[in-house]
């Protein structure tokens, strides 16, 4: 019996959505599935009494891709929306990324050279060894001043340990300036789509059929045989019933407030960098993607540890869950009807453009080797 569809995608976030949006416009037949009773994955942006909302914390869309960047804008306008975030500790404000403003509002340096000389005073310290966690690498970056009062904090919070325990690269790329620039992203075009992502999933998934609340893993015989081929977007170790053991990630838990003022913190995004503070940041969204409105939306982030049943949402890159990841890898080596895609399949943190990009080249091969019948 011929099967219904081509393709049965399984997720609705950028992977799938721009997966099943170019295997459509290739007159492929395409079934999208979706655990969650809304479009768009984490990106998902909920409209709350006029705000759009990032329901699942900051989406900032940035890139230098400029074949990504044309493709989006066919789906939505995007605003001129430069992300500036601050950084609070003990009600002082600080800007980010680590810029003269921030030398200047921390030591009152006003030129380059004066603020390369404090930090390689603090440099010091290390005796010019290589760093061997995060806590030596943020001081061989910017100092001590800087990492004790807008790194320590934030990063424990973030990953639930000490800074000390943590590998040297995950800020390896920590971005330093000596100029007078508060833009975080340094890349060519940056923006936000102008009535929120969920209108740009809608756009790439018009004329496209979506089931939601369906979850694929308690259904997988019936939606195989639906499809000559699978489009799976979701945890690998979870395709596999996590027969090998269970991957780690990091979690977060939000907490969206209705304020009754206009304007509550000036600001999309601040980071709260002492340890005492149990959030780690606090997002106002209208700031995003600005509307007038009387009241705002603050959203106080917090980082959790993960369990089975939570949402997953940074990789724990440790030597052991690398090794757990390629042996997982394997097994979907031996799945010639299934195509690993996304964030969760490949257990790996990507931005926006890039999760894009992946899906863009992930069609491409498709659609160049055919379906096996």
């Amino acid at each position: 019996m011929a099967r219904k569809f081509d393709y049965l995608i399984v997720g609705s976030g950028f992977f799938g959505a721009v997966c099943a949006r170019q295997l459509t416009d290739a007159g492929k037949r395409v079934l999208v599935i979706e655990k969650r009773d809304h479009i768009g994955g984490n990106a998902y942006t909920k409209n709350i009494d006029g705000i759009h909302v990032h329901q699942y914390g900051a989406h900032i869309f940035h890139t230098n891709d400029q074949s990504v960047w044309q493709y989006v804008n066919r789906f939505a306008q995007f605003n001129r929306f430069t992300n500036s975030p601050l950084a609070k500790y003990q009600d002082k404000l600080y800007n980010l990324p680590f810029n003269m403003n921030t030398f200047y509002q921390l030591w009152g340096v006003t030129t380059p050279q004066q603020a390369k000389a404090k930090i390689a005073e603090q440099q010091q310290e290390l005796s010019g060894k290589q760093p061997e966690n995060l806590e030596q690498q943020a001081i061989s970056l910017v100092g001590r001043d800087i990492y004790q009062l807008l790194i320590k904090g934030y990063t424990e919070k973030q990953w639930g340990c000490k800074a000390t325990d943590l590998p040297a690269f995950i800020i390896r790329r920590l971005p330093v300036r000596f100029t007078y620039d508060n833009n975080y992203f340094s890349d060519t075009y940056q923006g936000i789509p102008i009535g929120g992502y969920t209108q740009l999933f809608a756009n790439l998934l018009e004329d496209i059929e979506v089931q939601l609340q369906v979850d694929y893993l308690q259904h997988k015989a019936d939606y195989d045989n639906m499809a000559e081929h699978v489009i799976y977007t979701g945890p690998i170790d979870a395709y596999f019933n996590y027969e090998l053991g269970t991957l780690d990630y990091r979690s977060l838990k939000f907490d969206h407030q209705i304020l009754a003022m206009a304007n509550a913190q000036g600001n999309a995004v601040i980071n709260h960098t002492e340890a005492s503070v149990p959030y780690t940041r606090t997002i106002e969204h209208k700031h995003f993607d600005p509307v007038d409105t009387p009241h705002t939306v603050v959203t106080y982030e917090y980082p959790a540890n993960w369990q089975l049943g939570d949402e997953p949402y940074y990789p724990v890159n440790n030597d052991s869950n690398q090794a757990l990841f390629k042996r997982y890898r394997s097994l979907a080596k031996n799945q010639p009807q299934v195509t690993f895609g996304g964030r969760l399949a490949e257990y790996k943190y990507y931005d926006m453009h890039q999760v894009i990009r992946s899906a863009l080249n992930t069609v491409s091969k498709l659609l160049e080797n055919g379906i096996e019948q």
